[in-house]
């Protein structure tokens, strides 16, 4: 009877490799890793209830203005009263602190500051959307626009302060 052998041993014919046979626990070795490398196969299938994260922020740049404020602006000045014009930065810091505390959601609702100088706001499925000043800007009295003189667009000037530094801690994380 000739023994069949599953691991290397030596032979008179050293281009000959015997093995011996495998072993019960080689075997359930060989069972067990095959089923981990299927674990993350199977765990990523399947789907349970998830909570996914809100979408991402909605440019609306090219078409949408805030009209609205500035038609709240303008009821505010009388004539003769000296105004300034609010643009680019100035005028999103203008409208940021005029919807930072307001309440409800979308376009009239609450304005948040965003870590990269942005200002949004959410609307009722929690979706960002950037907003974007009135290019022919934000007339504001100007006692009120003062707050503003350092930003860029204070009276359309092309120079001034970005919001990247500016933080508000009540901003939630885009």
């Amino acid at each position: 009877m000739q023994q069949h052998s599953f691991l290397p041993t030596q032979s008179k014919n050293p281009m000959k490799t015997i093995y011996k046979k495998p072993t019960v626990v080689s075997r359930l070795l060989a069972v067990l890793l095959s089923a981990l490398l299927l674990v993350p196969l199977l765990s990523s299938c399947g789907g349970g209830p998830r909570t996914a994260a809100p979408p991402p922020p909605i440019d609306e740049s090219s078409g949408r203005t805030v009209s609205d404020t500035q038609t709240q602006a303008n009821k505010g000045l009388g004539t003769g009263q000296k105004v300034a014009i609010l643009a680019g930065a100035a005028a999103l810091y203008y409208l940021y602190n005029q919807h930072k505390n307001a309440q409800g959601t979308g376009a009239k609702g609450k304005y948040y500051l965003s870590k990269n100088g942005r200002v949004y706001y959410r609307d009722e499925k929690a979706q960002a959307h950037w907003v974007t000043p009135p290019s022919e800007g934000i007339k504001v009295p100007q006692s009120e626009a003062q707050n503003y003189q350092d930003f860029q667009g204070y009276n359309n000037r092309p120079m001034g302060r970005d919001l990247s530094g500016i933080t508000s801690s009540a901003a939630p994380a885009l």
